[in-house]
């Protein structure tokens, strides 16, 4: 596994470029992924997110079928809709939901207003990020929501990063 290793400050007070989201991804990219790995990963955000008194809900899916999910106190349904619309945006663009909302801003616009996307289907924001295994390209998604959009992102990035290393 690649010895560099994305940026992951726990509580980030300035959002990533495209270009350091874009590396995130190129970092990120995975060797395979398993059912026991989507358990590992899924168990590993919600330590992260326990330890930090996190009230997140967590997804992670392969294709179209759902591999983990967790909903820690404090999260509630809403959090799941907000999975789904985050997920989606991954799921159309391959990139995460915070680059894709990036993106549209560098061009002094929002995904809501340009997308032509319903946005009670798909949300731009930040928490969702694509799997994507090498040689094969993204396979799934991993996602989090309940915290900031920009702190949901690092934690996923956090526990990616973790994960990959181990």
């Amino acid at each position: 596994m690649s010895t560099s290793t994305p940026s992951t400050p726990s509580t980030p007070s300035t959002a990533p470029t495209v270009a350091e989201l874009e590396e995130q991804e190129r970092l990120l990219t995975l060797p395979r992924f398993t059912h026991d790995d989507a358990w590992a990963l899924g168990s590993l955000l919600v330590e992260l997110a326990r330890e930090r008194g996190a009230p997140v809900a967590i997804d992670i899916r392969r294709g179209g079928q759902q591999l983990f999910h967790a909903a820690l106190p404090g999260s509630t349904p809403d959090n799941d809709a907000w999975i789904d619309r985050k997920r989606r945006v991954v799921e159309r663009y391959a990139a995460s939901s915070l680059l894709v909302g990036t993106r549209f801003r560098a061009k002094d616009t929002t995904f809501e207003a340009s997308s032509r996307l319903d946005p009670d289907t798909y949300a731009a924001h930040g928490g969702a990020f694509p799997l994507t295994v090498r040689d094969t390209g993204v396979i799934g998604t991993v996602t989090v929501s309940g915290l900031p959009q920009l702190e949901d992102h690092a934690l996923v990035v956090e526990a990616l990063t973790r994960f990959k290393t181990t």
